[in-house]
């Protein structure tokens, strides 16, 4: 019988070592050796479904595709066939070998781990041309594409960069595509059209043959330095839907999806700069086709009054990146710091829109004041050549006010040009006789208050020293500091026993803290002696009657008890009245005594 049993425990462990054999978690690859522009696929397979999978970090390669996972499951003669996987696609980062590390998984309880993979990567290989090739063929009908409206424009004139995806006929793509860099507009202004809402599929060529494109970004740029100026490229993720030559039982041709990381190329941008003949002194950088004005909406008040003075800039061009000319106004007229807005749209075109300069004016005086006109440069690219606009004087009449007197110069050969000349009473409003009276006519010096201040100190010297003293024998008086010290810390407790009088355990904490703190102060006793015995008998040589002994000594034993057992708090009051009793008792006794 024994040895039947020995056989029944081996076949068992027999059988659960190879029910837990059967379970596989395992790393495959496409290849272990492949090109800088090559794909790698690393699929992690098990033939148990299994909870909370844990991929590697895949140091060394971009994630360009996945997770995808496929589950397989059937049956093949009665027996059940399982395989769950999870799919990824890498792209390489550069040269050398790597080390797919392990992937965990949970299946049953217990977690499983894959053998780590080495991966070599080598110099990028060039693809055969082969028409049955699905990754040769996806290269050869999907192409991102940068079309840049002018690629040698001046500086500061507007350029836009439209990024296409051009796909072919034979094959097909989903909108899944990732980006994998982002361009990067180094030296230029720069502002993203947003294209969301024009996201459509249009008909198209591509060298010659019909495509369909897709529009992914427009980018307008304005540069702001001259010479060569690079573009970073666009990079893309795109999963491609290739034909093969397998046919299912319609006859219809297969399809393989192959990921492929497409680039629009970078590109060099050639800036010229603005050219030096004919630029004007007041050029201040603008480029593009504009109009300028210089309007008030009240060119008649009176003095202290304000007015608006608005510039204004419109058209189309680098509208936010110059700055209008300052306006220059006659010395009696106040003038505020301008506030900017604008308000300007961007197409592909560049800025168009308007921005003002809004100054706040505030005449001093009655009179007429002339604004001459201003002139604003701009840089014409159609024309290529500069432009001066300049508005129309402005003519300013203050019509209440104090009033300058003015002289108009002999030799002025032009009417506009005056000379303001203020009045002498211009500033009559000034008190100049102020009648100023000292503020105190008695002297200080030796005068009572003199003298007081000056012998108050010798005065206050002897006192001071009958204190110090005082001080001095109050701190040497060590017994005498330790009973006051005791005294005060029983009132404390005392009365921190009355604040908790509704907390029985922090009550008769603090209330038996306040009988030893009494203690210490009317006996001497250190916490180490305080035995009842001994207080009794110490009590009863200072003359204190037998029945506040025996109080005293109950007082004690109820904080005690009170650790242990339950007090009412009728209890708890009836304990704090009888220690202020007997407390006091002992005071009367002992000083009598």
């Amino acid at each position: 019988m024994k040895f039947k049993n020995y056989i029944f425990v081996l076949v068992l462990i027999l059988t659960c070592g190879f029910s837990q054999a059967q379970i596989t978690f395992e790393t495959k690859v496409s290849k272990k050796r492949l090109g800088l522009n090559e794909r790698l696929r690393v699929d992690f397979q098990m033939n148990k479904d299994g909870d909370n999978f844990n991929p590697p970090s895949f140091e060394g390669f971009r994630v360009v595709g996945g997770p995808n996972q496929a589950v397989s499951n059937s049956y093949i003669n009665g027996k059940r066939s399982f395989s769950k996987t999870y799919s990824y696609f890498l792209s390489p980062k550069s040269k050398g070998t790597y080390t797919i590390k392990q992937a965990t998984i949970e299946i049953d309880g217990a977690t499983y781990k894959t053998t780590p993979v080495k991966i070599t990567v080598s110099n990028a290989v060039n693809k055969p041309k082969d028409g049955n090739n699905a990754d040769f063929v996806a290269s050869e009908n999907v192409h991102l594409v940068a079309e840049v409206s002018n690629s040698n424009p001046y500086l500061n004139q507007a350029i836009t960069v439209i990024y296409k995806l051009y796909v072919s006929h034979d094959v097909s793509i989903t909108s899944s595509w990732r980006e994998v860099d982002t361009p990067k507009y180094a030296d230029f202004w720069s502002q993203n059209i947003d294209t969301r809402g024009d996201f459509k599929v249009h008909e198209g060529q591509y060298k010659g043959e019909d495509y369909r494109y897709v529009v992914l970004r427009k980018t307008v740029l304005y540069p702001q330095k001259t010479g060569k100026l690079d573009i970073e490229p666009l990079t893309l993720d795109v999963p491609i839907d290739v034909k093969g030559n397998r046919r299912d039982i319609f006859g219809r041709r297969l399809m393989s999806r192959v990921n492929k990381t497409i680039s629009a190329g970078s590109r060099t941008i050639n800036v010229k700069p603005l050219p030096l003949e004919g630029r004007p002194d007041n050029f201040t950088g603008a480029v593009g086709n504009f109009s300028f004005n210089v309007t008030t909406k009240t060119p008649t008040l009176d003095a202290n009054e304000s007015l608006e003075l608005v510039a204004k800039v419109s058209g189309n061009g680098n509208l936010k990146l110059f700055d209008l000319p300052t306006i220059n106004l006659p010395s009696s007229l106040e003038v505020y710091e301008p506030i900017r807005d604008n308000k300007v749209s961007i197409a592909t075109s560049g800025m168009n829109g308007y921005f003002t300069e809004t100054y706040t004016v505030v005449p001093q005086f009655k009179g007429t004041y002339p604004i001459r006109p201003i002139s604003f440069s701009y840089f014409d690219v159609s024309s290529k050549s500069y432009k001066t606009l300049s508005s129309e004087e402005i003519i300013i009449n203050v019509e209440n006010g104090p009033v300058p007197k003015t002289e108009v110069s002999e030799n002025n050969t032009n009417g506009n040009n005056k000379t303001t000349v203020l009045s002498k009473d211009q500033f009559k409003y000034i008190k100049l006789d102020a009648n100023l009276e000292p503020i105190q006519k008695d002297s200080f010096f030796k005068s009572k208050l003199y003298w007081w201040l000056l012998c108050a100190p010798f005065l206050f010297i002897p006192l001071f020293i009958i204190i110090g003293k005082q001080r001095e024998n109050r701190r040497n008086d060590f017994e005498g500091n330790k009973l006051r010290t005791a005294n005060r810390l029983a009132k404390r407790y005392l009365s921190e026993a009355k604040k908790n009088i509704n907390n029985k355990a922090t009550f008769y904490e603090a209330l038996e803290r306040a009988l030893h703190n009494y203690l210490k102060a009317k006996l001497t006793l250190e916490t180490s002696e305080m035995d009842k015995g001994r207080i009794a008998n110490m009590l009863t040589e200072k003359n204190v009657a037998g029945n506040v002994v025996d109080g005293f000594i109950g007082l004690l034993k109820s904080c005690e008890f009170a650790r242990y057992t339950p007090a009412s708090n009728v209890t708890i009051q009836q304990d704090y009245n009888k220690a202020v009793e007997v407390i006091a008792t002992i005071d009367k006794q002992i000083d009598k005594d």
